[in-house]
């Protein structure tokens, strides 16, 4: 057991040398997981055209829903488990991956069919102009049957890191993003597939990913594996329990996928009233850099995650406190230097994606550093969520996650751009970063965040 895992002591190993063991691994690994989205943008955008760009931002919530699936599945269960392994309960642990693994399989399974069948219609609610609609619905019948892997692949990745395998758990990410990078290319420039070649190409890393999921968790060494589940009443009766549990611990976390699902509605509801399917493709390049963004604070919020549960149910506040200052400290510093690049480099960044022929690169590059602006407050709010989830405060981590992508979002999306015009529109999710993170501080100046850890 000893040599399969990397060495990492959750209870007595120092705090920064566990944290920067997790972190370095985990980050490394959600930069190629947010390569996995940029990519499909990219080679779209110059591939196939700037229509096609807006297309694929108007599916995108999709990805987001049933990423944000697997991660509340992932967090629940990785946050119940640790807790029983440091009780010392082993079997318990794989139970519940065991069971969070399977239920949010069905699930995904069940949206997937809907959606496949349905493919213009939720097209058209997600906001879809009918210039936009053979493109989308093209894109989403190849990427739709597919979402079940993503979410395999998102949960696991708790899994693999609880069990000790950051490492792994990388490489879980770095593969399928190198597949979907060479596939991206052959299936758009080399075969011509268009739309087809860019989901495709999507859907093949993700069932790579999922696969090498399946195998680590499969593996009778590992500490954290599946388990059988009786099929009996009580054992259902039990099943439905542990997930309402595993949910109600890792909604906050479906919640802030389904805000980024939120601001992709929005925006591009109010960018195609008032700049047409242009200004839907300037946004989309912002909400493709927005991945690197969120998933690298993710990951800062993921490598705190197992240390603050495990040192929570041992009872030990002082390391729970210590591991919280240094995954905010980490955010604050990296939200900074997301902030410097991205307002200096604001052209490059949208070269990336499309040529400067396009009316949609003058929009984005005036847009854009204004969006990046309230990437620190971003920074802040992610890690308070993911701290609050950690040390089982559900409730002040669903008040901050409502509020920040629901409450928040739509209103500065709806109401800005009545006071500030187009500017108002790229603002809109900063202010929403700022309001929240108001909302974090009136909590902290209350002292609620210190009562599970005293």
């Amino acid at each position: 057991m000893k040599d399969s895992r990397d060495s990492i002591d959750f209870g007595s190993m120092d705090i920064p040398k566990l944290f920067r063991k997790l972190l370095i691994p985990t980050v490394l690994g959600m930069v190629f997981s947010a390569a996995f989205v940029i990519t499909d943008g990219i080679f779209v955008g110059r591939g196939i055209g700037s229509d096609a760009l807006a297309a694929v931002n108007i599916t995108s919530p999709l990805f987001f829903i049933s990423t944000g699936v697997g991660l509340m599945f992932g967090v629940g269960a990785s946050g119940v488990a640790s807790i029983h392994l440091s009780q010392g309960k082993a079997r318990a642990a794989r139970i519940n991956v065991t069971q969070a693994v399977v239920v949010s399989s069905l699930l995904l399974a069940v949206c997937s069919f809907v959606i496949t069948w349905y493919a213009p219609g939720v097209a058209r609610l997600l906001g879809c102009s009918e210039r936009l609609l053979p493109l989308a619905v093209e894109y989403m019948h190849w990427f739709a049957p597919f979402l079940p892997f993503i979410a395999l692949l998102s949960s696991g990745m708790f899994f693999i890191r609880l069990d000790g395998s950051p490492n792994y758990a990388m490489f879980c990410n770095v593969v399928p993003a190198v597949i979907n990078i060479a596939l991206d290319y052959v299936f758009i420039f080399v075969f011509g597939w268009g739309m087809t070649g860019a989901a495709l190409a999507t859907s093949l890393g993700y069932i790579v990913g999922a696969a090498m999921i399946l195998v680590y968790l499969s593996d009778r060494r590992r500490a954290v594996r599946f388990c059988r589940v009786k099929l009996s009443r009580k054992s259902m009766r039990l099943t439905l329990r542990n997930v309402g549990y595993m949910c109600r611990l890792g909604l906050s976390t479906f919640l802030c996928e389904g805000a980024i699902a939120t601001m992709m509605f929005a925006g591009n509801y109010v960018f195609i009233r008032h700049l047409g399917e242009d200004g839907v493709a300037a946004f989309s390049i912002a909400c493709y850099f927005f991945p690197i963004i969120f998933m690298v604070y993710n990951a800062i919020g993921q490598s705190a995650q197992p240390i603050l549960s495990y040192n929570f149910g041992a009872g030990n506040g002082v390391r729970v406190r210590r591991t919280f200052r240094l995954a905010m400290m980490t955010a604050v510093v990296l939200g900074l230097a997301f902030f410097g690049v991205t307002a200096l480099f604001s052209h490059q960044v949208v070269a990336m994606f499309i040529d400067s022929a396009y009316p949609a690169y003058d929009i984005a590059v005036r847009g854009l550093p204004l969006f990046a602006s309230g990437f620190v407050f971003f920074a802040v709010n992610i890690v308070a969520i993911s701290y609050f989830q950690s040390v089982e405060r559900a409730r002040p981590a669903m008040l901050v996650t409502v509020l920040r992508g629901f409450v928040f979002m739509v209103a500065c999306f709806f109401g800005l751009p009545l006071l500030l015009g187009v500017e108002g529109i790229w603002l809109a999710v900063p202010l929403t970063e700022v309001l929240t993170f108001g909302v974090v501080m009136a909590i902290y100046g209350c002292g609620r965040h210190l009562a599970a850890a005293r």
